[in-house]
């Protein structure tokens, strides 16, 4: 049973990006076939969702460092420079009207 557990779990991402109904669809199946019992469906359903969870903001924050990275090595703007150089144009002009 450890292991259907562990092959369940390394489903957990790919599972959580489908969604809870297939989560569920998936255990019941492992409950058809003997694999898990319909008392431990309940957790291990929470459980494989929280997992997935997990999993998938850990790849979303890598993909953001990756895209952040690409970014500095492209030197491409990003929405914070160009946000400080809208700052500084107000200012600027500001100033010009001061004059």
């Amino acid at each position: 049973m450890r292991t259907t557990i562990e092959k369940a779990l390394s489903l957990g991402l790919g599972l959580a990006i489908a969604g809870k109904e297939q989560v569920e669809k998936t255990v019941e199946e492992l409950v058809k076939k003997g694999e898990v019992s319909k008392n431990e469906s309940k957790d291990l359903i929470n459980h494989l969702i929280q997992k997935g969870e997990e999993m998938k903001s850990q790849v979303e924050a890598v993909a953001k460092e990756k895209v952040n990275a690409a970014y500095g090595e492209l030197k491409l703007a990003t929405l914070e420079d160009i946000q400080k150089l809208e700052k500084r144009i107000e200012a600027l002009e500001r100033k010009n009207l001061d004059e």
